[in-house]
C-alpha cells in the first residue's frame, strides 16, 4: 500500500514506541526488524501482517502521533449530499469517502490524509475547503461498496421515472394505483416500492425510513436496531412513492396533515410479511415509517433469546406461578415483546385462559386470545383490562403499564389470582419499582404482588462470516469489569457481502434479572432509591446487563462496542 512521505516516515519509527506502551513485545519488534531487512515494507505493515497487533490500533496510533482525528466509518452515516459530489471512480482511485459538507468545509475519510494530490482533486471538483481525516482501508472501501452499490442498484427503478415523474403511465394519478395486477407490474413506481420492501426484508431490516427532505427523499432501513442509509430518490418522484404505499396500507390518500396508520400484507420470498405503516406530516411532507412483522418467525423460543442459564431458570420459575406481575423492562426496540411472546408461547396450554391486550398486536399466536388498543373505540389498557379480569383468565398480558389506572388494575388481579405479564420503560429492572410509585402504586402492594423484573437490552452479533480477534485495549477490559481475564482477546468483524459490509449480522439480548426475596420486599416498603435496590441484588449474585454483555464479548458473540452502545 502506497503511503505519503509523511506517514512513511512516522511508521519507521513506532517499533521502540509500541514496544513500550505494551502494544507489543521486544521479541515481536526484534522479529519484525529482521523481517524488514528482506522487505520494502514499512514497520507498521508488517507488524500488521505478522499479527502483532491490528491495522485499527496502528491507524489510532497514527492519528495521536500526526494530530488527526481517526474515525472508525461503522459509527458514521454518509451524508449522501457530500458523497454524491464526487464519482465512484474518484472515490476508488484515491481511496476516499466524503462524509458530510458544512458550511463550504467537506470533511472526507482518507487511507493517508496527507495524500496532496487526493486533497487537490477533491478541492477542484467540490469547490470547498478539503478536511482530511484518517479511516482504515477496508473500512473506506466497504463504505464505498456499501454507498455506491445500494444507489447504483436503486437508481436502475429510478431511472425508469424519468419520463414519467408520477409513475403512473398514460392516464390516472397516484390516487388511483390499484393494488397490485398484471396490467400495471411494469410500472417504474410500483416496481421501485416493491424492491424496497423485497430489499428490506432480505436484508433483515425491522423498518424502513421514507423521509423528505428539501430537495430529495431519503430511504433508510434500520437493520439490527442501527439505521443505515440505503438510496436517495428524487424530490420530484416523493408525491407518487408515497401515495403507492398509502394506497397499499388503505389509507386516505387525500388526506396528508394528519398522522395515519394501516398495515400491508405481502408474501416475498413465501414469507408472509406483514408492514405496520405509520405517516407523519413533516415540514417538506409525509413522513413514513414501515415497521417489518414476519409473521414466519412467531414461534421464537425462550433458549433461543440469550439467556444465561441460571437467569432463564428463575425467570421460568416465576412464568410457572399461579398469580403475581411479572415486568420486563428496557427501552423501545430492546426486545421486551419478544421476550413476552416467547414467554407465553412456552406456558400456552389447553388448561389456561391466556388473555392480551397489546398496542399493537404485532405476532398472531394460536390457542391465545389477543386484544388490541383502540383510543377511538374507547379500547385502552385500563378499559381493557378491567374487561379482561371478567373473562376468566389465567394469565394477562398488558403491553405496557403507562399510567396509575393500569398500573394499579394490574396489581389488583395479580392479588385476585391471576398471573399478569408487562412491560415498563425503565433504564434498569430496580428502576421498575420506583417508576411504579411514582404512577402512585402502595409500596406494600407491589412487594407483596411483583415476583420478578426482567432488565434487557439487545446487542448486534459478529458476523460469523468476517469474525476475528483481536487484542483489546486495556480500558476496554476495564469498562467491562473484566480485569481477570487480560489474557483473553475480544472479537469483530471485518464486514463482508453476508453482513452488508457491517461485520454484524443478527442480534441477541443481554439480561439482569431482579427476583423479590425479601431483603428486596423490605427496600421496596422502605422507598429506598433504585440504587440500593440494585447493590442489595448485585450482593446475593444478580448479574447485570453489563456483566451479561461482558460475557458476551468473552465469548465472541458480540463487541465491546456493543455492549458500551446499549449498557
Amino acid at each position: 500500500m502506497m503511503q505519503s512521505k509523511v506517514i512513511s516516515s512516522f511508521l519507521e519509527k513506532i517499533g521502540d514506541d509500541l514496544v513500550e506502551r505494551n502494544i507489543i513485545t521486544r521479541s515481536q519488534f526484534e522479529q519484525a526488524r529482521l523481517e524488514k531487512e528482506k522487505t520494502e515494507e514499512n514497520m507498521g505493515e508488517i507488524l500488521v501482517r505478522l499479527g502483532f497487533t491490528d491495522q485499527d490500533r496502528i491507524n489510532r496510533y497514527i492519528g495521536d502521533g500526526l494530530q488527526i482525528p481517526y474515525l472508525e466509518l461503522e459509527h458514521y452515516d454518509i451524508d449522501p449530499s457530500a458523497a454524491d459530489l464526487i464519482d465512484e471512480s474518484i472515490a476508488r482511485k484515491y481511496r476516499i469517502i466524503p462524509l458530510f459538507e458544512i458550511e463550504n468545509v467537506i470533511t472526507i475519510a482518507m487511507v493517508d490524509p496527507f495524500d496532496i494530490f487526493a486533497i487537490e482533486k477533491i478541492r477542484g471538483i467540490t469547490n470547498m475547503v478539503v478536511e482530511p481525516v484518517l479511516a482504515g482501508e477496508k473500512d473506506i472501501l466497504k463504505a464505498i461498496d456499501s454507498y455506491w452499490g445500494e444507489k447504483t442498484r436503486m437508481d436502475e427503478f429510478i431511472g425508469g421515472l424519468a419520463g414519467d415523474p408520477s409513475g403512473q403511465g398514460s392516464g390516472g394519478s397516484a390516487e388511483d394505483l390499484p393494488d397490485g395486477g398484471a396490467q400495471i407490474d411494469d410500472r417504474p413506481i410500483i416496481k421501485l416500492v416493491d424492491s424496497i420492501f423485497t430489499d428490506a426484508v432480505k436484508k433483515g431490516s425491522s423498518d424502513i425510513h421514507i423521509e423528505p427532505e428539501s430537495d430529495k427523499v431519503r430511504i433508510r432501513y434500520r437493520i439490527d436496531g442501527v439505521l443505515h442509509d440505503v438510496s436517495i430518490i428524487d424530490k420530484e418522484h416523493q408525491p407518487a412513492v408515497i401515495s403507492r404505499i398509502k394506497f397499499m396500507a388503505k389509507m386516505d390518500i387525500g388526506q396528508r396533515r394528519m398522522p395515519q396508520d394501516g398495515k400491508i400484507h405481502r408474501l416475498i420470498d413465501d414469507r408472509k410479511i406483514d408492514f405496520r405503516v405509520s405517516t407523519y406530516p413533516i415540514v417538506y411532507g409525509e413522513k413514513v415509517v414501515l415497521r417489518i412483522l414476519d409473521l414466519s418467525s412467531v414461534r421464537v423460543k425462550l433458549d433461543d433469546l440469550g439467556f444465561d442459564p441460571k437467569v432463564l431458570g428463575q425467570y421460568r420459575e416465576a412464568a410457572a406461578l399461579s398469580n403475581g406481575i411479572i415486568l420486563v423492562t428496557g427501552p423501545t426496540g430492546s426486545g421486551k415483546t419478544t421476550t413476552l411472546y416467547a414467554t407465553l408461547n412456552e406456558i400456552n396450554s389447553n388448561d389456561l385462559n391466556i388473555v392480551t391486550i397489546e398496542d399493537p398486536v404485532e405476532y398472531e399466536m394460536r390457542g391465545i386470545n389477543q386484544g388490541q388498543v383502540d383510543v377511538k373505540a374507547g379500547v385502552t389498557f385500563a378499559s381493557a383490562l378491567r374487561a379482561i379480569v371478567r373473562q376468566d383468565p389465567d394469565v394477562i398480558l398488558v403491553g405496557e403499564i403507562r399510567d396509575h389506572e393500569t398500573a394499579e388494575l394490574a396489581v389488583r388481579a395479580a392479588l385476585t389470582g391471576h398471573l399478569v405479564f408487562s412491560t415498563l420503560h425503565t433504564n434498569t429492572a430496580s428502576g421498575s419499582v420506583s417508576r411504579l410509585v411514582d404512577m402512585d402504586v402502595e409500596p406494600f402492594l407491589l412487594a407483596s404482588t411483583i415476583k420478578g423484573v426482567i432488565g434487557q437490552r439487545l446487542v448486534r452479533l459478529i458476523c460469523g462470516e468476517c469474525r476475528h480477534e483481536y487484542r483489546p485495549e486495556e480500558r476496554e477490559y476495564e469498562l467491562l469489569g473484566l480485569d481477570g481475564h487480560r489474557s483473553k482477546p475480544f472479537f469483530r468483524g471485518n464486514g463482508c457481502r453476508a453482513c452488508n459490509s457491517t461485520g454484524y449480522r443478527g442480534r441477541i439480548g443481554i439480561y439482569e434479572y431482579l427476583e423479590m426475596n425479601d431483603e428486596i420486599r423490605g427496600l421496596v416498603l422502605e422507598k429506598v432509591p433504585d440504587t440500593v435496590i440494585q447493590a442489595s441484588a448485585i450482593r446475593r449474585g444478580m448479574r447485570t446487563m453489563r456483566m451479561d454483555g461482558a460475557d458476551k464479548v468473552l465469548r465472541g458473540l458480540t463487541t465491546f462496542q456493543e455492549v458500551m452502545r446499549v449498557s
